[in-house]
């Protein structure tokens, strides 16, 4: 089943790209040219769709406070430009991939890697993903172990633009009924991600009261037979829309990926950079 094949892809690869969220190399580079605290993170993931405001940014990652992000990027772009925060992710990324993979970086099985995940992501249809489009027009890197981690940078935002867009779909309104809706899932506790999205407990609630009213959630916010049902189907057509790397690379190919990859992964998880608040901070923003 499709649905099933690009889950476990995701759940392959997503560590490789993701630490970029948790290495202390990416806070220290930010801060290099600037940007402190939450700036660097929503900086440097939107600088490829170039200054937008951050109403853009708002609705482009869709789950976070909109406070929280209008005043993350508060200033941002009149003090810097967009083509260094990109300089400056792609910095830190090869900074931490050379501390946390060591020779792996320079290994057979990375180039090959490299070269399958560099066939999955390119080509894909742009139409309806805006963070994907914005992230295809950066310069491919050459060095195989960015080479990957673009790749996947490609292939993660390809898969959330159409999450959100199977969220709003399903009748979800705002980011807090999104992250709402994944607490009573039971898969991440309602504190770790209402304080990571940075979301006050007036709205959160108004949130929980907003799904307890469509019969998802009861008031305690655990997901209703109904409610379950939603989210799940909210998965699977997510996991269906985020094919479309797959079957471009082929059945061989992406098991042979995924087998590469795995073991990067692992030591990336491993890493005592990537905590228990990994899935707190990433959340169901894919």
């Amino acid at each position: 089943m499709d649905h099933v094949i690009a889950r476990k892809m995701h759940r392959t690869l997503e560590p490789y790209h993701g630490i970029i969220y948790f290495a202390p190399e990416a806070a220290a580079t930010y801060a290099d040219i600037g940007l402190t605290g939450r700036s660097g993170y929503f900086a440097s993931r939107s600088a490829a769709m170039g200054p937008v405001d951050a109403e853009v940014v708002i609705a482009t990652f869709f789950n976070f406070n909109p406070t929280l992000v209008r005043r993350a990027l508060d200033g941002v772009w009149s003090q810097i430009e967009p083509a260094v925060v990109i300089a400056a992710r792609y910095a830190a990324v090869d900074a931490a991939m050379r501390r946390l993979l060591g020779d792996a970086i320079d290994s057979p099985e990375m180039a090959e890697a490299a070269e399958l995940a560099r066939i999955a992501a390119t080509d894909l249809e742009p139409a309806g993903q805006p963070l994907f489009a914005a992230h295809s027009t950066v310069a491919w890197p050459t060095e195989p172990h960015l080479v990957l981690w673009h790749a996947q940078t490609l292939i993660r935002e390809f898969r959330g633009d159409g999450h959100i867009a199977c969220l709003v779909q399903a009748g979800i309104a705002s980011g807090c009924e999104a992250l709402v809706q994944h607490a009573a899932s039971g898969e991440i506790t309602a504190d770790a991600l209402r304080s990571s999205r940075a979301w006050p407990e007036p709205e959160w609630d108004a949130a929980v009261a907003a799904l307890v009213e469509r019969g998802w959630v009861d008031a305690a916010g655990h997901a209703s037979t109904e409610g379950a049902a939603v989210r799940a189907a909210i998965e699977i057509r997510t996991d269906e829309l985020a094919m479309a790397p797959w079957r471009q690379l082929g059945q061989e190919g992406s098991d042979r990926l995924r087998e590469l990859v795995r073991p990067f992964s692992r030591a990336i998880v491993g890493g005592a950079d990537y905590g228990l608040d990994a899935a707190a901070r990433e959340g169901s923003s894919r």
